[in-house]
């Protein structure tokens, strides 16, 4: 399919010229996007622009710049569906939310801000498809930019990466999809949340009879081993149930991350550790489970903390990264609720209206100068 076609008739995106500043983060499992919704204020004259603006603490006088109202949309899509996510740009003319160098050979040539490995492997993609150049940021820079736009942190942007891990959300849904054969993060997460882990897991109390080990702080439900109750029962491999093996896995990762976090905190004297990503995203258990580790393993001096919105720092920081857009005057009022994205898929098209606001799967209400 070609989707150029509209992109060089402006008239075609109208209905969606409230869209601007557009970034995406494109991993290797998922792909989330971040994008401004400038609210249709034409019905307020300028006395009561003024008072709104005045009220929830901005001004035009402040910058010399007009206070725009809208919503940051966050969305997110599979890596593996890139191209229902070009569909899904191409229809709700995302693409203007990027922007024109007028210093290039061709000064109709739209870019967007990117990050993530994907960024560079689907550069040439998104020229071929929608025309698009894709303006790269470094991934770290985004990270810590996206988590202090998050947490209102002023500071001189210094930072080190000083470790890492390959278990992630990643390994949860590759090993899920192998051990359950559920194919969608989502439905795995659910999986996890019915089943119970103790049918699977070795606790400390089944090697001790019940008991714990208290000399060394082992509870009789500390997990010895995970998995580990699966070569020593008399079970057939079909007889342990999808529910179960989630709930074991997601544990395995959980606890896994939060032990290392700690490690590296330690390391560093830091009590609070904050924890981001699509593994997170919200889930209770996941949060919990980290949680629990983190004081485990820091006799209760360490802290973990969680954010909103915590997949999308990367997209977060990209946006945050177009210049002379005045950004930094970006104001967060209010987060709302989830919505769900507002686009089906069906087989392998993409359907979505034109007419109605783009919603991603969560928004936060803000204001930002500039044009």
């Amino acid at each position: 399919m070609d989707l150029l076609a509209d992109v060089s008739n402006p008239q075609n995106f109208e209905p969606q010229s409230q869209i601007s500043h557009l970034a995406l983060d494109i991993g290797g499992s998922l792909i989330k996007l971040v994008y401004f919704w400038r609210n249709n204020d034409r019905g307020r004259d300028d006395d009561e622009q003024r008072s709104h603006n005045e009220s929830v603490g901005v001004s035009d006088s402040d910058t010399g710049q007009p206070v725009l109202e809208g919503r940051l949309h966050f969305a997110k899509f599979e890596t593996s569906k890139i191209n229902d996510f070009l569909e899904f740009i191409h229809c709700k003319k995302l693409c203007l939310g990027g922007f024109r160098d007028c210093t290039a050979p061709s000064s109709d040539k739209i870019f967007i801000k990117a990050t993530g490995g994907g960024a560079y492997k689907f550069a040439d993609l998104f020229k071929e498809k929608l025309g698009i150049t894709l303006d790269k940021e470094d991934e770290m820079d985004c990270l810590v930019t996206g988590a202090n736009f998050l947490l209102k942190v002023d500071g001189d942007g210094k930072f080190e990466r000083v470790s890492g891990t390959n278990l992630g959300g990643g390994t949860f849904w590759g090993l899920g999809r192998l051990l359950t054969k559920d194919e969608n993060f989502d439905g795995l997460l659910e999986l996890s949340h019915q089943g119970n882990n103790r049918v699977v897991d070795m606790l400390v109390g089944d090697i001790y009879g019940g008991t714990g080990y208290g000399k060394i702080g082992l509870s009789a439900t500390t997990i010895a081993s995970s998995f580990g109750k699966v070569i020593s029962d008399d079970k057939e491999l079909e007889d342990y149930k999808p529910e179960d093996i989630s709930r074991s896995l997601l544990r395995m990762i959980s606890n896994n991350i939060g032990q290392i976090s700690y490690l590296n905190a330690l390391r560093f004297g830091l009590k609070r550790i904050f924890f981001a990503g699509f593994f997170i995203q919200g889930h209770a258990y996941t949060m919990d489970t980290i949680s629990v580790a983190v004081h485990f393993w820091s006799k209760g001096e360490a802290k973990a903390m969680f954010l909103r919105h915590e997949g999308f720092l990367g997209a977060l920081g990209a946006f945050m990264s177009y210049e002379n857009q005045s950004l930094d005057g970006l104001m967060v009022h209010k987060i709302l609720q989830r919505f769900p994205i507002s686009a089906s898929s069906a087989g392998n098209k993409i359907s979505c209206s034109l007419n109605s606001d783009p919603n991603g799967n969560e928004s936060i209400e803000c204001t930002v100068r500039g044009t």
